[in-house]
């Protein structure tokens, strides 16, 4: 049997704020030149590399995460320049929500992986997705780098991209 579903109609105004409030900036405390900034969308999934300067904003570069890749991205941008603990990405990724009470039992739980040895089959899917944001993430001349039993570092590459000033191509 089909089920008919009603999705009531709104306006374009509507459309517009809703989409807006679910973008977050990020400067990466001036990593990029001036003008420059990163805009997550939530809702869509897509990082983009936006330029502010001269006449027109212009889109730099843009790539699209899944929800896991998400999961994983966030906390690495909201904790740059530190580094993100492995269980904030293991509460992120299994959780969504991350509170300090999640993050405590994560711990825990890593503790305890760790000590009966189960560390890589309990970081396993974590590190899978890791690396999948991570390729996506040099894009934008950053780079992720784990630290040994303690978390993962967002890093701006040693050699920054450089854009032509006249067209979003990289050189």
């Amino acid at each position: 049997m089909q089920v008919v579903a009603y999705c009531e109609e709104k306006t374009a105004r509507n459309n517009v704020e809703q989409v807006t409030h679910g973008i977050r900036h990020f400067s990466l405390q001036d990593a990029f030149p001036a003008g420059h900034t990163l805009a997550l969308n939530l809702t869509l999934g897509t990082l983009s590399y936006l330029s502010s300067v001269g006449e027109k904003p212009q889109l730099l570069a843009q790539q699209q995460f899944t929800a896991s890749e998400m999961s994983i991205l966030l906390p690495l941008l909201d904790s740059y320049p530190y580094y993100c603990p492995y269980e904030v990405l293991y509460a992120s990724f299994y959780n969504g929500d991350v509170t300090d009470l999640i993050v405590a039992r994560c711990r825990q739980r890593l503790q305890m992986a760790l000590e009966s040895g189960t560390w890589d089959q309990e970081m396993r899917p974590v590190r899978n997705v890791l690396s999948r944001t991570r390729l996506k993430l040099r894009t934008f001349g950053l780079n992720v780098s784990s630290i040994l039993e303690t978390g993962c570092i967002l890093r701006i590459a040693t050699s920054p991209l450089v854009f032509d000033e006249k067209s979003p191509k990289m050189r």
